[in-house]
């Protein structure tokens, strides 16, 4: 019964989008975003139930996605190949961010010696796409790629500070306030004057609520036109860094990187 109901839910979809929504392309792309650091490798079952798809509809994405080099598989078990990074990289190179963002995240770690990440919206999450770490045993460890959800997150919450009343109401009016850890904001009344807070003054802080021991500020990079197409971050472990050197220290270089990556985005 799930799986039939997640058919009628798919055909209402497709229908809804209309003539010009390609299924079968929506499929596979569910195929290759069903792998993730916890599920490296998966039998066709698997694939399928993560999937929500059919044993058949995945065997046919999984053979197609075999036969052009993107997945391998032993028999049994299937996994993603090195060729998947062509995708990633066609983004990279294709969008201004994080060319330009890169070496102005290096060079706030450097001079904080703190992790530095920067960050973009992707619907309810927010993605990082230039990141630099200090070397040392204890860090903030937040891979380029790595997604977590935007209301948790002072990255994401400086890009929704960003977004008109309007796109912040379809964002509210659409989250999961899914709870990360016990500090997590799980109303979307707390959320909305927290992101307000952040457009007033112009940075987030935010303790513990996407994971315990860690706190992050940032700020939104604004460009030209006054759109906000990415934020900056510094993630910090708890135990070592306080909020008094948050505000005192990494803010004014947090806002002076902000303004610098602000300007290179034409």
């Amino acid at each position: 019964m799930p799986r039939l109901l997640r058919t009628e839910q798919e055909q209402s979809l497709t229908e809804t989008r209309g003539p010009e929504y390609l299924e079968i392309l929506a499929r596979g792309l569910r195929v290759v975003t069903a792998f993730d650091a916890d599920r490296k490798e998966m039998t066709l079952s698997e694939v399928a139930s993560v999937a929500g798809l059919t044993r058949a509809t995945a065997r046919r994405a999984l053979f197609t996605l075999e036969s052009l080099g993107y997945v391998e598989s032993d028999g049994r078990q299937f996994r993603l190949t090195a060729r998947i990074l062509n995708l990633a990289t066609a983004y990279l190179s294709s969008n201004g961010i994080p060319a330009a963002a890169q070496p102005v995240v290096e060079r706030v770690s450097r001079t904080i010696a703190e992790t530095c990440s920067v960050g973009v919206l992707d619907q309810r999450d927010v993605v990082f796409v230039a990141r630099a770490s200090p070397r040392r045993i204890v860090s903030v460890d937040l891979a380029i790629g790595y997604r977590l959800p935007a209301h948790a997150t002072s990255v994401g919450r400086a890009l929704l500070s960003g977004l008109d009343g309007e796109a912040l109401d379809a964002y509210l009016a659409t989250v999961e306030m899914t709870k990360l850890t016990p500090r997590t904001v799980a109303d979307t009344s707390v959320l909305r004057a927290a992101i307000i807070t952040a457009r007033e003054q112009g940075y987030c802080i935010v303790d513990e609520e996407a994971e315990l021991g860690l706190r992050s500020a940032a700020v939104p990079v604004r460009r030209y036109d006054g759109a906000v197409p990415c934020a900056i971050q510094v993630g910090v472990r708890t135990e070592l860094v306080s909020i008094g050197r948050i505000h005192d220290e990494i803010l004014p270089v947090l806002r002076e990187a902000a303004a610098e990556l602000g300007r290179a985005l034409v």
